[in-house]
Protein backbone atom coordinates (compact mmCIF):
# COMPACT_ATOMS: atom_id res chain seq x y z
CA UNK A 1 0.00 0.00 0.00
CA UNK A 2 1.10 3.37 -1.25
CA UNK A 3 0.53 6.77 1.18
CA UNK A 4 2.16 10.20 0.57
CA UNK A 5 4.39 11.56 3.72
CA UNK A 6 6.84 14.20 5.28
CA UNK A 7 9.97 12.38 5.37
CA UNK A 8 13.14 13.56 6.86
CA UNK A 9 16.25 12.55 4.64
CA UNK A 10 19.00 13.53 6.80
CA UNK A 11 20.02 16.18 8.64
CA UNK A 12 17.77 19.56 8.00
CA UNK A 13 16.79 17.45 4.80
CA UNK A 14 12.65 17.23 4.16
CA UNK A 15 11.02 15.89 1.36
CA UNK A 16 7.06 15.32 0.86
CA UNK A 17 6.94 11.60 -1.13
CA UNK A 18 5.44 8.48 -1.51
CA UNK A 19 6.25 5.81 1.01
CA UNK A 20 5.15 1.68 1.36
CA UNK A 21 2.99 1.09 4.18
CA UNK A 22 1.52 -2.23 5.50
CA UNK A 23 -2.19 -3.21 4.77
CA UNK A 24 -4.07 -2.72 7.24
CA UNK A 25 -5.12 -5.53 10.04
CA UNK A 26 -7.85 -6.38 11.83
CA UNK A 27 -7.25 -4.13 14.74
CA UNK A 28 -6.33 -1.27 12.54
CA UNK A 29 -7.93 2.19 11.06
CA UNK A 30 -7.28 3.56 7.94
CA UNK A 31 -7.58 7.57 8.29
CA UNK A 32 -7.70 10.29 5.21
CA UNK A 33 -5.94 12.89 6.50
CA UNK A 34 -7.16 16.56 6.67
CA UNK A 35 -4.81 18.28 8.84
CA UNK A 36 -1.36 17.52 10.43
CA UNK A 37 -0.28 19.66 13.01
CA UNK A 38 3.89 19.81 13.26
CA UNK A 39 5.64 19.63 16.59
CA UNK A 40 8.34 22.00 16.11
CA UNK A 41 10.87 21.42 19.27
CA UNK A 42 10.61 17.42 19.00
CA UNK A 43 10.33 17.24 15.03
CA UNK A 44 13.06 19.83 14.93
CA UNK A 45 15.26 17.82 17.44
CA UNK A 46 15.40 15.12 15.15
CA UNK A 47 15.78 17.05 11.83
CA UNK A 48 18.79 18.35 13.07
CA UNK A 49 20.25 15.43 14.61
CA UNK A 50 19.81 15.45 18.34
CA UNK A 51 17.74 12.84 19.17
CA UNK A 52 18.12 9.07 18.05
CA UNK A 53 14.94 8.34 20.18
CA UNK A 54 12.43 10.33 21.63
CA UNK A 55 14.43 11.14 24.81
CA UNK A 56 17.85 9.83 24.09
CA UNK A 57 20.49 12.37 22.52
CA UNK A 58 22.89 10.69 19.81
CA UNK A 59 26.23 9.35 21.99
CA UNK A 60 29.52 8.29 19.82
CA UNK A 61 28.65 5.89 17.24
CA UNK A 62 25.31 5.95 16.88
CA UNK A 63 23.55 6.57 13.52
CA UNK A 64 21.27 9.12 13.29
CA UNK A 65 17.69 7.70 12.41
CA UNK A 66 16.99 8.71 8.43
CA UNK A 67 14.85 9.01 6.60
CA UNK A 68 12.42 8.82 9.04
CA UNK A 69 8.18 9.77 8.61
CA UNK A 70 8.04 12.80 10.98
CA UNK A 71 5.68 13.45 13.03
CA UNK A 72 2.74 11.80 15.27
CA UNK A 73 -0.23 13.91 15.15
CA UNK A 74 -3.67 14.37 12.74
CA UNK A 75 -6.76 14.55 11.98
CA UNK A 76 -8.62 13.40 9.32
CA UNK A 77 -11.85 10.72 8.23
CA UNK A 78 -11.75 7.05 8.45
CA UNK A 79 -11.93 5.51 5.20
CA UNK A 80 -11.77 1.68 6.40
CA UNK A 81 -11.65 0.02 10.31
CA UNK A 82 -10.81 -4.06 10.57
CA UNK A 83 -12.99 -6.22 11.96
CA UNK A 84 -11.73 -5.63 15.55
CA UNK A 85 -12.50 -2.29 15.32
CA UNK A 86 -16.35 -2.40 16.55
CA UNK A 87 -16.91 1.40 17.87
CA UNK A 88 -15.65 3.43 14.88
CA UNK A 89 -16.72 3.60 11.37
CA UNK A 90 -16.03 4.83 8.00
CA UNK A 91 -16.88 8.36 7.52
CA UNK A 92 -16.09 9.48 11.11
CA UNK A 93 -13.39 12.37 11.95
CA UNK A 94 -10.97 11.16 14.27
CA UNK A 95 -7.45 12.20 15.86
CA UNK A 96 -4.87 9.66 15.37
CA UNK A 97 -1.18 9.79 16.74
CA UNK A 98 1.61 7.22 15.20
CA UNK A 99 0.54 5.50 11.91
CA UNK A 100 2.89 1.95 10.52
CA UNK A 101 5.36 2.93 8.22
CA UNK A 102 7.63 0.56 5.70
CA UNK A 103 11.03 0.67 4.84
CA UNK A 104 11.97 4.06 7.09
CA UNK A 105 14.13 3.99 10.61
CA UNK A 106 11.37 3.78 12.84
CA UNK A 107 8.31 1.52 11.79
CA UNK A 108 5.80 4.51 12.96
CA UNK A 109 5.54 7.96 12.01
CA UNK A 110 2.30 11.06 11.82
CA UNK A 111 2.60 13.17 8.82
CA UNK A 112 1.57 10.35 6.56
CA UNK A 113 -1.75 9.73 4.32
CA UNK A 114 -3.83 7.83 3.85
CA UNK A 115 -2.44 6.42 7.84
CA UNK A 116 -2.58 3.10 8.98
CA UNK A 117 -2.98 3.42 12.59
CA UNK A 118 -3.78 0.79 15.34
CA UNK A 119 -7.20 1.51 16.99
CA UNK A 120 -5.28 1.94 20.54
CA UNK A 121 -3.64 5.35 18.95
CA UNK A 122 -7.20 7.02 17.50
CA UNK A 123 -9.71 8.86 19.19
CA UNK A 124 -13.58 9.45 17.68
CA UNK A 125 -14.03 13.83 18.08
CA UNK A 126 -16.82 15.50 19.55
CA UNK A 127 -19.83 15.49 17.14
CA UNK A 128 -20.18 19.01 15.81
CA UNK A 129 -16.74 20.57 16.27
CA UNK A 130 -14.04 21.76 14.67
CA UNK A 131 -11.46 19.01 13.89
CA UNK A 132 -8.85 21.33 12.73
CA UNK A 133 -8.66 22.11 17.11
CA UNK A 134 -8.05 18.91 17.79
CA UNK A 135 -5.26 18.24 14.65
CA UNK A 136 -2.28 18.73 17.43
CA UNK A 137 -3.91 16.93 20.91
CA UNK A 138 -0.80 15.21 21.62
CA UNK A 139 1.14 17.79 22.26
CA UNK A 140 -1.86 19.84 23.87
CA UNK A 141 -1.50 16.59 26.46
CA UNK A 142 2.11 17.04 26.91
CA UNK A 143 0.96 20.90 28.12
CA UNK A 144 -2.21 19.47 29.71
CA UNK A 145 0.23 16.77 31.54
CA UNK A 146 2.62 19.10 32.70
CA UNK A 147 -0.03 21.34 34.27
CA UNK A 148 -1.47 18.53 35.59
CA UNK A 149 1.80 16.83 37.54
CA UNK A 150 1.81 19.42 40.34
CA UNK A 151 0.19 19.67 43.56
CA UNK A 152 -1.79 23.02 43.09
CA UNK A 153 -3.64 24.99 45.76
CA UNK A 154 -5.88 27.83 44.21
CA UNK A 155 -3.53 31.09 44.38
CA UNK A 156 -0.31 29.58 44.34
CA UNK A 157 2.20 31.03 42.28
CA UNK A 158 3.31 29.46 39.02
CA UNK A 159 6.22 30.13 36.45
CA UNK A 160 5.89 28.26 32.84
CA UNK A 161 9.74 28.63 31.14
CA UNK A 162 9.01 28.95 27.41
CA UNK A 163 6.20 30.53 25.30
CA UNK A 164 6.18 27.71 22.67
CA UNK A 165 2.75 25.66 22.03
CA UNK A 166 3.65 23.38 25.16
CA UNK A 167 4.42 26.20 27.53
CA UNK A 168 1.08 28.01 26.35
CA UNK A 169 -0.79 24.53 26.76
CA UNK A 170 0.88 24.15 29.99
CA UNK A 171 -0.11 27.86 31.59
CA UNK A 172 -3.58 27.39 30.79
CA UNK A 173 -4.08 23.71 32.46
CA UNK A 174 -2.07 25.43 35.70
CA UNK A 175 -4.44 28.59 34.86
CA UNK A 176 -7.11 26.09 35.09
CA UNK A 177 -6.66 24.60 38.45
CA UNK A 178 -6.44 27.83 39.77
CA UNK A 179 -2.61 28.87 39.88
CA UNK A 180 -1.20 32.51 39.26
CA UNK A 181 0.81 31.66 35.97
CA UNK A 182 3.54 33.87 34.83
CA UNK A 183 5.80 32.36 31.29
CA UNK A 184 8.68 33.44 30.90
CA UNK A 185 9.19 33.60 27.28
CA UNK A 186 11.16 35.50 24.35
CA UNK A 187 8.71 36.11 21.90
CA UNK A 188 6.20 39.28 22.30
CA UNK A 189 3.99 37.29 19.48
CA UNK A 190 3.73 34.61 21.11
CA UNK A 191 3.22 36.15 24.48
CA UNK A 192 0.59 37.97 23.43
CA UNK A 193 -1.13 34.90 22.64
CA UNK A 194 -1.75 33.82 25.88
CA UNK A 195 -5.67 34.12 27.51
CA UNK A 196 -6.17 36.43 30.58
CA UNK A 197 -5.65 36.38 33.21
CA UNK A 198 -2.04 34.84 32.69
CA UNK A 199 0.58 37.01 32.71
CA UNK A 200 4.03 36.83 30.84
CA UNK A 201 7.63 38.21 31.14
CA UNK A 202 10.27 38.51 28.14
CA UNK A 203 13.32 37.93 29.01
CA UNK A 204 15.24 39.24 25.77
CA UNK A 205 14.14 41.99 26.98
CA UNK A 206 14.85 42.31 30.57
CA UNK A 207 16.73 39.91 32.73
CA UNK A 208 14.93 37.34 34.80
CA UNK A 209 16.64 38.80 38.33
CA UNK A 210 14.60 42.14 37.70
CA UNK A 211 11.00 40.14 37.41
CA UNK A 212 12.11 37.48 40.59
CA UNK A 213 13.58 40.61 42.52
CA UNK A 214 13.55 39.05 46.75
CA UNK A 215 10.08 37.28 45.78
CA UNK A 216 9.95 33.51 47.67
CA UNK A 217 6.76 32.57 46.92
CA UNK A 218 6.77 30.45 43.98
CA UNK A 219 5.49 27.08 44.35
CA UNK A 220 5.44 25.32 40.43
CA UNK A 221 8.23 26.15 38.22
CA UNK A 222 7.16 24.28 34.75
CA UNK A 223 10.32 24.23 32.15
CA UNK A 224 9.07 23.38 28.64
CA UNK A 225 12.47 24.25 27.00
CA UNK A 226 15.43 22.53 28.63
CA UNK A 227 16.56 25.79 30.06
CA UNK A 228 18.36 24.51 33.49
CA UNK A 229 20.03 27.73 34.17
CA UNK A 230 16.90 29.62 34.12
CA UNK A 231 15.70 26.84 36.86
CA UNK A 232 18.47 27.48 38.91
CA UNK A 233 17.99 31.18 39.05
CA UNK A 234 14.36 30.56 40.06
CA UNK A 235 14.91 28.04 42.50
CA UNK A 236 16.06 30.20 45.40
CA UNK A 237 12.45 31.66 44.86
CA UNK A 238 10.91 28.31 45.50
CA UNK A 239 8.34 27.56 48.63
CA UNK A 240 8.57 24.83 50.17
CA UNK A 241 7.45 21.33 49.20
CA UNK A 242 7.21 23.06 46.14
CA UNK A 243 7.68 21.31 42.03
CA UNK A 244 9.53 21.55 39.39
CA UNK A 245 8.05 19.73 36.00
CA UNK A 246 11.08 19.37 33.43
CA UNK A 247 9.41 18.42 30.16
CA UNK A 248 12.08 20.14 27.97
CA UNK A 249 14.55 17.94 25.89
CA UNK A 250 18.55 18.26 27.45
CA UNK A 251 20.22 16.48 25.71
CA UNK A 252 23.42 15.40 27.55
CA UNK A 253 22.80 18.93 29.54
CA UNK A 254 19.98 17.50 31.90
CA UNK A 255 22.14 16.86 34.98
CA UNK A 256 20.74 17.53 38.05
CA UNK A 257 22.44 17.61 41.85
CA UNK A 258 19.10 15.98 43.40
CA UNK A 259 20.42 17.25 46.78
CA UNK A 260 20.26 20.82 45.92
CA UNK A 261 15.98 20.21 45.97
CA UNK A 262 16.32 18.49 48.96
CA UNK A 263 16.87 21.79 51.66
CA UNK A 264 13.38 22.74 49.50
CA UNK A 265 11.61 19.65 50.10
CA UNK A 266 11.22 19.72 46.11
CA UNK A 267 9.44 16.94 44.00
CA UNK A 268 10.34 16.55 40.47
CA UNK A 269 8.49 15.72 37.75
CA UNK A 270 9.85 14.30 34.29
CA UNK A 271 6.87 13.78 32.25
CA UNK A 272 7.21 12.37 28.72
CA UNK A 273 4.81 10.53 25.90
CA UNK A 274 1.38 10.17 25.72
CA UNK A 275 -1.54 8.14 27.35
CA UNK A 276 -5.21 7.24 26.77
CA UNK A 277 -6.26 8.36 29.93
CA UNK A 278 -4.38 12.15 29.31
CA UNK A 279 -5.12 11.80 25.93
CA UNK A 280 -9.33 11.41 26.73
CA UNK A 281 -8.45 14.35 29.41
CA UNK A 282 -7.14 16.76 26.48
CA UNK A 283 -9.42 16.35 24.26
CA UNK A 284 -12.32 16.73 26.85
CA UNK A 285 -10.02 20.29 27.64
CA UNK A 286 -10.64 21.03 24.38
CA UNK A 287 -14.20 20.43 23.93
CA UNK A 288 -14.99 22.66 26.93
CA UNK A 289 -12.95 25.29 25.79
CA UNK A 290 -10.30 25.72 28.66
CA UNK A 291 -7.72 24.28 26.73
CA UNK A 292 -7.43 26.79 23.52
CA UNK A 293 -5.39 25.54 20.44
CA UNK A 294 -7.15 27.56 17.09
CA UNK A 295 -5.46 30.95 18.39
CA UNK A 296 -2.13 29.10 18.30
CA UNK A 297 -2.18 28.45 14.76
CA UNK A 298 -0.44 31.00 12.65
CA UNK A 299 0.44 29.16 9.81
CA UNK A 300 -1.11 26.49 7.39
CA UNK A 301 0.70 24.95 4.27
CA UNK A 302 -0.43 22.52 1.92
CA UNK A 303 1.27 18.96 2.81
CA UNK A 304 2.91 18.95 -0.67
CA UNK A 305 4.79 22.60 0.38
CA UNK A 306 6.05 20.71 3.56
CA UNK A 307 9.76 21.92 2.92
CA UNK A 308 8.84 25.12 3.03
CA UNK A 309 6.97 24.89 6.04
CA UNK A 310 9.74 23.68 7.79
CA UNK A 311 11.97 26.25 6.23
CA UNK A 312 10.62 28.59 7.91
CA UNK A 313 10.62 26.65 11.38
CA UNK A 314 14.39 26.33 10.45
CA UNK A 315 14.91 29.90 9.67
CA UNK A 316 12.87 32.11 11.68
CA UNK A 317 12.20 34.13 8.87
CA UNK A 318 8.61 35.57 10.69
CA UNK A 319 7.10 34.61 13.60
CA UNK A 320 5.54 31.88 13.52
CA UNK A 321 4.03 29.02 16.46
CA UNK A 322 1.44 26.96 15.31
CA UNK A 323 2.42 25.09 12.07
CA UNK A 324 -0.41 23.29 10.60
CA UNK A 325 -0.31 20.93 7.16
CA UNK A 326 -3.50 20.74 5.02
CA UNK A 327 -3.48 17.58 3.09
CA UNK A 328 -6.45 18.32 0.73
CA UNK A 329 -5.32 21.53 -0.69
CA UNK A 330 -3.04 21.82 -3.46
CA UNK A 331 0.34 23.83 -3.79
Amino acid sequence: MRADAVVFTGVRQVRFMEVEVPDPGPEDVVVDLVYSWISNGTESSFLYGERVTGEQAPRPGDALPFPQVAGYQKVGIVRGVGESVPDIEPGDWVFASISKVNGMKFDSGGHINPSVTHRSQVWKLPEGVEPLAYSGAVLTQVGYNCGFRPDVTPGDQAIVIGDGMVGQWAAQSLSYRGAEVTVLGRHDARLSLLPSPIRSFNTRKEPLSRWLGGRRDIAVVVDTVGDMDAFLEIQPAMTWNSHLVSAGFLGTEGTIDIQRLRAQEMTLHCPSGWTKQRMDETIAGIHEGWLQTLPLITHKFSAAEAENAWMLIMEKSEPFLGVVLEWRSKP
